[in-house]
This record gives C-alpha cells, structure tokens and sequence, in this order.
C-alpha cells in the first residue's frame, strides 16, 4: 500500500512540474491560380511555428525558401505542414518553384 501511495504522489508530482506547453503559432497559406494568398503572411519572432499550405490549384507546386530552410512539394488539392524553427524578426522569401514567375511572397516575423 505504501508503494500504491509513492508512487501516485510521484505521478502526482510529475503533472504539477510538468512545463506548460504554449500552443503553436500557424501560418496558413492557400495556392490558387498559381498565386500565393495572403502573400505576405506573419509569424512571431523567437518561437517556433507551423506553415501549413494547402494547394487549390489542379496542379502540383513546391514551396520553397532558401531563407527558410525548406522545400515540398504540395500536391493537387493537397496539403502540406512544415515546422520552422525561431527566426529573428525580418522578412522571409518564398516561391513556388514550379511556377516562379508568379507565385511568391514573403514571410513577416515580428
């Protein structure tokens, strides 16, 4: 009985001390047209978020930033995430390389 009782008041102990998790930022982006919309999309500096971006157009794309540190292809109706890490406040490129001459934008971390 003595066990039963350390170990849940270590249970216990253990959800108390648990570190609060925030919720992650998320950028949405939609493809259609072969335009990026919003094409100047905002994230927060110094933590990390998610850019999810979800293809409308009936073909394949691939967004891709060099400043990023990224590159996926997104498929016809599809969708992608793609986790990035804390980025100093400034502004981002990105591009769909298949299509560069008219989707692109840029990302505003501030």
């Amino acid at each position: 009985m003595k066990m039963v009782r350390t170990l849940a008041a270590l249970a216990l102990t253990a959800i108390w001390c648990a570190p609060v998790v925030a919720q992650q930022a998320t950028v949405r982006i939609t493809i259609k047209d072969h335009r990026f919309s919003p094409s100047e999309p905002h994230a927060p500096a110094s933590q990390a978020f998610a850019i999810v971006v979800k293809n409308l157009d009936s073909t394949a794309s691939e967004f891709e930033s060099k400043t990023l540190r990224v590159e996926k292809v997104v498929a016809p109706g599809g969708e992608i995430t793609m986790r990035i890490r804390p980025l100093n406040a400034g502004r981002y490129h990105f591009f769909d390389d298949f299509h560069q001459d008219t989707t692109e934008g840029e990302l505003v971390v501030e």
